[in-house]
């Protein structure tokens, strides 16, 4: 099959470059519109209790949780002066009549209630809710900021909220694609010059790059018209799009190049270098490919999102790779040469680095894999101590205005207003006597309900106009204000004591920790579903390509070895906060629930690519010789420089993610590219030949029934001669 499409893109190169043309200015217009329209958020469970409690606050009593917080500081420093007074309650007025929103309040239309001023009563604020989606309240945030936020002779006015907060997020996210592209595609382009040794080949796999990420954005906008698509997820697409097409060229360049080497004609050259390198590279596609497509089983969109951008880029990518590079290698034919910087002779067979290296591992298999396997389990030790949470506006960096609002209220204020949350009251019941019960639990700091308000179960303001709004159609609702953060250990037990409050009505309890509590039960309950989807396609398809059930087992282990170490690692840094100055974020004592699956996904299909390049070339070899020992060592020898290359290029891109000033994105970013290098170094180097030596010819076994199967439905194209002399191809050294 790839050996016709070899001959088809070289007959038809014209046309496939046309096309390609054609396809890429096609994305990049039809494409442009996707950032408007992906959303912010995609944090919840669509069937949890605390969306259901969204959904009924919204429909039924047209309110929610506040979404927008207005900090007012006094220009005389006092609250409750007349002066202030009369500014707060006109400030409140504007804020209720600004497009958009709901409902609003402030301390000043609330009768001055003692939490909604500073510890010193220098500050008051005014909160607002905004009712539809992430996307509609992160327009009406944007424009309130612009109306209200500035310094007036009144006092200062500053806005905060999650509304302010996602709208920030999605700006910046933006801002920090242009700044990682412009740290990556500089850095990757002298990378590749050194590696490929010159400058025409050096570019290719930019152009690939560039094919993919257009086709990915393009594949994005058309699936955000059907489905919610999260915006996060460009960023994984632009890191894999420039880092797969980098992977991905370096082995079709290469293995062109080293066919010219041979005496062939460009046009055979091309065609045998489809029939090889595309092989590998559709099969390492499909791989990552199967590992992001587990994402999809979660019902929370924004991990969704990354299974929808991911298996995009890595399609186009392999596609861009196997049809429109050849096409214009056969273009450009010798030419791919041309401008040629560096040129270094390749080691005879048996010599080199690498060799070395297998070869001394081979010699002490037990004491090395021992002393490795400890070292990975001590780093991954930190992982036992995880406590997962949700991203707040502390994702943001300091110098984010809503951030700013929130640290302030953290600081200043007894109760966090901001993120008071909703408790939708079904059925008949007595509400003030519930109410009071839940201001008597530890971490509330006040319970507002259509009887009142409530501090500490005592009624501290009578029923009024302004608790009017929590009654209206079937049932009632109730505000309750906590005094801790909600998107913590003692925020998710203040969810879990509200709900264990004995009551006659049906409770549905929303907000931020309700919903970090439901998006945990969720997550950590389809996880094993992802888990196995993982590995039982993974063992279907490396045992499809080498007939064995030990290789499969042995590669799902060492992965799981390594990752495990690049989890510890992130615990460490982004949990616990070491070298927080260094990198610029805020530990908040949690690590983001998603970004560790989002990094065992995509670097559990990464490390498939470079297990697929190495055990190839070894297979190749015992077929040849027989000699398990000198097989490794050779396989090790003829792909080491060139997955260390690929590794090293696509590091590079999620490093440059990694300067991203939102905290989750930089920890995926510095995650995946220490998974990478750890697993294109250490695993392979060490942990690879110690297994296959101790293994032995038991590498190969699979049950006769198994052997069966493999020989009716294995791949029996010969993956291997892909790696014939590629000791010359290597880095494209000459």
């Amino acid at each position: 099959m790839f050996r016709r499409l070899g001959h088809l893109v070289v007959h038809r190169r014209r046309l496939v470059l046309v096309l390609t043309g054609v396809f890429v200015v096609f994305a990049a217009v039809a494409g442009s519109g996707v950032f408007n329209a992906l959303k912010g958020g995609g944090f919840e469970d669509p069937s949890a209790e605390s969306t259901r409690a969204r959904h009924l606050l919204e429909q039924r009593f047209h309110q929610g949780d506040p979404n927008i917080v207005v900090l007012f500081t006094p220009a005389d420093g006092r609250v409750d002066s007349a002066a202030s007074v009369a500014a707060g309650t006109a400030l409140t007025t504007k804020l209720a009549a600004e497009p958009g929103v709901t409902q609003a309040a402030s301390y000043w239309s609330l009768g001055s209630v003692a939490p909604l001023r500073s510890n010193h009563a220098d500050k008051a604020i005014a909160f607002a809710f905004v009712q539809g989606d992430t996307d509609h309240v992160k327009k009406v945030a944007h424009r309130v900021v612009a109306d209200l936020r500035g310094t007036t002779a009144a006092g200062k006015i500053e806005v905060g909220g999650m509304g302010p907060v996602y709208d920030e997020m999605s700006r910046t996210i933006q801002d920090d694609l242009s700044k990682a592209e412009s740290i990556a595609v500089p850095v990757t382009l002298v990378l590749l010059v050194f590696i490929f040794g010159g400058l025409i080949a050096a570019s290719l796999p930019l152009v690939v790059g560039l094919v993919a990420i257009m086709g990915a954005f393009l594949s994005l906008f058309l699936i955000a018209q059907i489905t919610d698509v999260s915006i996060f997820s460009i960023n994984l697409t632009t890191a894999m799009g420039l880092g797969l097409a980098i992977d991905y060229s370096l082995f079709v360049v290469s293995r062109f190049r080293e066919e010219l080497r041979k005496g062939k004609s460009v046009e055979d050259a091309v065609v045998r270098t489809v029939e090889t390198a595309g092989r590998t590279v559709a099969f390492s596609g499909l791989t990552v490919a199967v590992s992001l497509s587990a994402l999809l089983v979660f019902p929370l969109y924004f991990l969704r999102s990354f299974a929808y951008a991911g298996v995009a880029v890595v399609i186009v990518a392999a596609v861009a790779s196997v049809v429109s590079l050849p096409a214009l290698l056969a273009t450009i034919g010798h030419r791919v040469d041309k401008f040629r910087i560096l040129k270094r002779e390749a080691p005879e067979a048996g010599t080199g680095f690498w060799h070395r290296i297998a070869m001394f591992v081979m010699r002490r298999p037990v004491g090395i894999a021992g002393v490795v396997i400890l070292v990975l389990l001590l780093l991954g030790a930190p992982f036992l101590s995880v406590h997962f949470g949700t991203p707040d506006d502390r994702a943001l960096p300091t110098s984010a205005s809503s951030r700013q609002v929130s640290d302030q209220l953290r600081r200043d204020f007894t109760s966090n207003e901001g993120d008071a949350f909703g408790v939708v009251l079904d059925g008949t019941g007595d509400i003030g006597t519930y109410a009071q019960t839940v201001s008597k639990l530890p971490n509330v700091a006040r319970v507002d309900a259509v009887t009142g308000s409530y501090i500490h179960g005592v009624k501290v303001v009578g029923p009024g106009a302004s608790s009017a709004r929590f009654q209206g159609g079937p049932g009632s609702w109730m505000s309750v204000v906590p005094s801790v953060e909600p998107v913590s250990t003692a925020g998710e037990r203040l969810v879990k004591d509200v709900r264990a409050v004995p009551t006659t009505f049906r409770v549905s309890v929303g907000g931020q920790g309700a919903q970090l509590v439901d998006s945990k039960r969720a997550i950590f309950h389809r996880l094993p579903l992802a888990g196995g989807i993982i590995a039982i396609s993974t063992f279907v398809l490396l045992f499809l390509l080498f007939g064995s059930v030990v290789v499969p087992i042995k590669a799902i282990v060492l992965n799981l070895l390594s990752l495990s170490a690049t989890f510890g690692a992130m615990v460490w840094v982004f949990q616990q906060g070491h070298g927080h100055g260094l990198l610029n974020f805020t530990a908040t004592g949690t690590l983001d629930t998603t970004t560790p699956i989002l990094m065992f996904c995509v670097a559990f299909g990464l490390s498939m690519d470079y297990e697929v390049f190495l055990l190839s070339r070894i297979k190749e070899e015992h077929d040849r010789t027989g000699d398990n020992t000198a097989s490794v060592a050779m396989g090790l020898e003829r792909t080491g420089r060139i997955v260390t290359a690929a590794a090293a290029l696509l590091a590079v891109t999620f490093l440059a993610m990694s300067t991203s000033s939102i905290t989750f994105i930089k920890l995926f970013g510095l995650g995946l590219a220490l998974a990478v290098v750890m697993d294109a170094t250490v695993i392979r180097a060490t942990l690879v030949p110690a297994f296959m030596r101790l293994a032995g010819e038991a590498n190969w076994w699979a049950p006769r029934w198994l052997r069966k199967v493999y020989e009716r439905f294995g791949i029996h194209e010969s993956v291997e001669e892909e790696w014939v002399d590629e000791e010359r191809e290597l880095v494209g050294v000459s």
